[in-house]
């Protein structure tokens, strides 16, 4: 802003400035961008499950559903949180109030046993998931 002291009585002329100061907004786009770039790898993270290969058709789904995976060794993981299947039933039960229509993708390992992935359907239905889907890749 440019200001115009006069020589004469104290009169103050105020010009106005035709300019916009674009650095602020750059910099807040540059913070941004550095927060997305970092936090965007970690969205994808979980556990390592190997999954067997079919070839289907994708379920349809309007919300973001909750994915429990089946570990080789029979354990459950919520995401990246390990839990024994035991304890699943308490933590989807938690879920499930948040989120009353709650839909739960199952991802079992190849290698885990068919009692351990039922073990875990089982605890699911114990919680009151009804809508329950199970994963698996397409053959390549």
């Amino acid at each position: 802003m440019g200001m115009n002291m006069g020589s004469g009585g104290g009169s103050k002329r105020f010009g106005s400035m035709s300019e916009i100061n674009v650095t602020p907004l750059v910099d807040i786009m540059l913070v941004l961008l550095v927060i997305f770039m970092i936090t965007a790898p970690l969205l994808n993270q979980g556990v390592e499950v190997d999954l067997p290969q079919t070839v289907s058709d994708p379920l349809p789904s309007e919300k973001e559903p909750l994915v429990v995976s089946v570990l080789p060794d029979g354990r459950a993981a919520i995401e990246d949180r390990v839990l024994s299947v035991e304890a699943l039933t308490a933590k989807i039960h938690a879920i499930r109030k948040a989120n009353p229509t709650l839909v739960v993708y199952v991802r079992g390992d190849k290698k885990a046993s068919y009692g351990a992935v039922m073990a875990v359907m089982s605890q699911l239905q114990q919680a009151g998931v009804n809508k329950v889907g199970l994963v698996t890749e397409f053959p390549q």
